[in-house]
């Protein structure tokens, strides 16, 4: 379903990362999890996860888009909202779209794993679970490159803080002098910090490569079940 947008807001995050805020001309009903597409042209349609919780976004739906000078998908999507909210124009959507969204019946515990801007799946998910005072463990694991591309850590931390259930656990690649968090693969930080991952819910966002991995090494050495992880990825893979 196309539906034209206004273009509220575009606030660099961090690391050429951008926060974009959507206002669609009639509201979406979108499940926490799930992603919609940006009409760039007839036949080209690019999907970004949607970062907003469906009980508590008020009509807007938020992106989060990685677009660093060499990625040109992104970074086209990018000049066009910044077009579109200068000349106060229209952004076409598609949305919803997606199966990898939170089951909110199941009582399995959650872990979220992200890889860079894939953050913008699981926050859906948690904030979304918060909002509905979920009481389920939720171990959110985020990896990237540096820090810098870590660009909601302190307001993670925070959330972890104030909820006894929320675990969170940032990796990155290079870690400066002083780190409170692990160094090296997401992946591998996975598996080392559990036994068994026979129970959880399993949500993954990043690049199709990181999502076949996860699933490999998780299903052969962690007793992951299939059939209890979820990724966008996993329709294509």
């Amino acid at each position: 379903m196309t539906i034209k947008c206004k273009v509220k807001s575009i606030e660099p995050l961090a690391c050429n990362t951008y926060q974009i805020l959507l206002h669609p001309e009639t509201p979406v009903a979108f499940k926490a999890g799930q992603y919609l597409m940006v009409e760039m042209g007839e036949k080209d349609k690019r999907p970004f996860s949607i970062a907003s919780s469906p009980c508590r976004h008020e009509g807007e739906l938020e992106l989060h888009i990685g677009a660093a000078e060499h990625n040109a998908y992104a970074l086209e999507v990018v000049e066009a909202m910044k077009k579109a909210q200068s000349e106060d124009g229209d952004i076409a959507i598609d949305a919803p779209h997606g199966n990898a969204w939170v089951k909110e019946e199941s009582e399995r515990p959650l872990l979220l794993i992200a890889g860079g801007t894939g953050f913008s799946y699981v926050r859906s998910i948690l904030d979304h679970c918060i909002a509905q005072n979920s009481k389920k463990e939720i171990h959110l694991y985020w990896g990237a490159k540096d820090e810098c591309q870590l660009y909601a850590k302190e307001e993670l931390v925070d959330i972890a803080e104030k909820h006894s259930n929320v675990h969170f656990v940032p990796v990155v690649e290079q870690a400066p002098e002083v780190w409170h968090g692990q160094t090296g693969n997401v992946l591998e930080a996975i598996t080392q910090s559990f036994e068994s991952l026979a129970d959880f819910d399993i949500y993954i966002a990043g690049r199709f490569e990181m999502a076949g991995a996860a699933r490999d090494l998780f299903t052969q050495n962690k007793d992951a079940k299939r059939d209890h992880m979820y990724a966008d990825a996993y329709a294509f893979i």
